[in-house]
């Protein structure tokens, strides 16, 4: 009895052991809450891994609750980027459920950074948090209105999946 139970606890605990990052082939799905100074939206993120500590991805947003000044079409309200992960879980080495990522990526907004964080509580389901910001915008136009949405600082927060 005690060699059928000490099994099941080893297996149980093998199908429950996540990690955040694989390395080459490892796919994430994000979806999360997008906030700005003037806007929140939704954000979704996909990350392919190409290396150990190496993926790619893209990532889009739409603002959905606009500041009443700012009168929005769905051109504005849309933002899509390609970005590039640094996946640093492994190097950080805190737990193997956990992956920090600072990157870079370029969009129809602007050319900027991200710093973000996931931890996952299974194999296939975790949080993440993550933080961008604008290096470069297209347009320095205070009257255009994409020069308030997606230009600025903005914080992410939502659930992540691997698939």
């Amino acid at each position: 009895m005690k060699n059928l139970f000490l099994f099941i606890a080893l297996i149980s605990f093998s199908l429950v052991n996540a990690q955040a990052f694989k390395g080459k082939g490892d796919q994430k799905f994000q979806v999360g809450l997008n906030l700005q100074d003037e806007a929140t939206g939704i954000n979704v993120n996909y990350d392919y891994g190409l290396g150990e500590n190496i993926s790619i991805g893209v990532s889009s947003t739409y603002a959905l609750g606009i500041d009443d000044r700012l009168d929005a079409g769905f051109g504005d309200r849309f933002d899509i980027k390609g970005r590039f992960n640094a996946n640093l879980g492994n190097v950080v080495n805190i737990d193997e459920n956990f992956d920090l990522y600072p990157g870079l990526n370029i969009s129809l907004k602007n050319f900027g950074g991200h710093v973000g964080a996931r931890y996952f509580f299974t194999d296939g389901f975790g949080i993440f948090t993550e933080a961008s910001f604008p290096l470069a915008k297209y347009n320095d136009d205070k009257s255009d209105i994409s020069y308030y949405i997606h230009n600025q600082f903005a914080l992410n927060i939502g659930a992540s999946f691997n698939l």
